[in-house]
């Protein structure tokens, strides 16, 4: 009998993968806790910030592709954020019907608020973990981002449900 030898490479990555989806769900719980006191949410929180640390004014497309939502979560954010004061919608010549956002002084001192209170709670997170490991951490995720981007996509799954 043939015994078959698989790489360990891919059970290791699988491992990752799964251990990412526990970490983000941990990290979304925490997020929620952190600025529940703000009058946030994680998703707000992230919202405001890809607009403060985006070097120009997005379109809710733009934002949406660039945290990996739907166009239509990003816009249910942004409206939020827009009845709170907390984002202006400017003009866009290039498409009237896509407008910027760009965040309100209110808009950047809650950021600015929100940066405060993760910087507090990130410190003990840290302390154990040496700095080579948050950087070999840091090129494996994005070495995944990257060739995740670049992939070509899944074929769809067959059904297998027989159509008669």
């Amino acid at each position: 009998m043939m015994v078959r030898r698989h790489s360990a490479a891919p059970e290791a990555l699988t491992e990752v993968i799964l251990l990412i989806f526990e970490v983000n769900g941990q990290l979304l719980a925490a997020g929620d806790r952190l600025v529940e006191h703000l009058q946030l949410t994680n998703a707000r929180w992230q919202m405001l910030g890809a607009l403060a640390l985006s070097p120009s004014p997005r379109t809710a497309p733009l934002l949406a592709a660039a945290m990996g939502v739907t166009r239509q979560g990003a816009q249910k954010q942004l409206n939020l954020l827009l009845e709170a004061g907390l984002v202006t919608a400017e003009p866009n010549p290039g498409h009237a019907r896509s407008p910027f956002y760009v965040l309100t002084r209110k808009g950047e001192s809650l950021y600015a608020a929100t940066e405060r209170v993760q910087r507090a709670w990130v410190r003990p997170l840290i302390d154990s973990i040496p700095m080579s490991d948050l950087t070999a951490a840091k090129r494996l995720l994005e070495a995944m981002s990257e060739r995740l981007t670049a992939a070509q996509p899944l074929p769809a799954a067959k059904s297998s449900r027989r159509v008669r």
